[in-house]
């Protein structure tokens, strides 16, 4: 099942790149990073059954342990790909909220664009390593 973060903007060179870096090195699924512009630009085509989440204000604040289980529910249904997509600065559209399957929020605080891109890596590689069975969950 191939992991893929679609992200508006450049995350460039930066503390929070290192971060997304470190991540995307220690995550063990298939990853893929798009980076779209600011304004416009389009997300791939899905080649393949897909769910998609939306890291939006409004979304749910799951533990960790629970997005694992979301994530490996649907790779046990078959899903081919999962699209994690982080919006401009004015967030999701009613309709692009309308049409996610999940609504994903880490918190109530409101964080930069790029600290949630490194925090969404960290939280995928933290399910991967629940569903690994891997001690790295509990040891932080």
């Amino acid at each position: 099942m191939l992991i893929h973060v679609i992200a508006r903007g450049k995350i460039a060179r930066s503390p929070e790149a290192d971060l997304v870096d470190r991540y995307e090195k220690r995550i063990t699924w298939p990853l893929r990073l798009t980076e779209l512009p600011e304004r416009g630009g389009r997300t791939p085509e899905p080649q393949t059954p897909l769910r998609t989440v939306l890291l939006d204000e409004r979304g749910k604040d799951l533990p960790s342990e629970e997005l694992a289980a979301i994530l490996a529910g649907w790779r046990d249904e078959g899903i081919r790909e999962i699209r994690f997509i982080l919006g401009a600065a004015d967030g999701h559209s009613d309709a692009e909220r309308g049409q996610a399957d999940l609504l994903l929020a880490f918190g109530k605080a409101t964080w930069p664009h790029l600290l949630a891109r490194a925090m969404l890596l960290e939280q995928i590689y933290r399910a991967t390593m629940i569903q690994a069975g891997h001690p790295y969950h509990r040891a932080n």
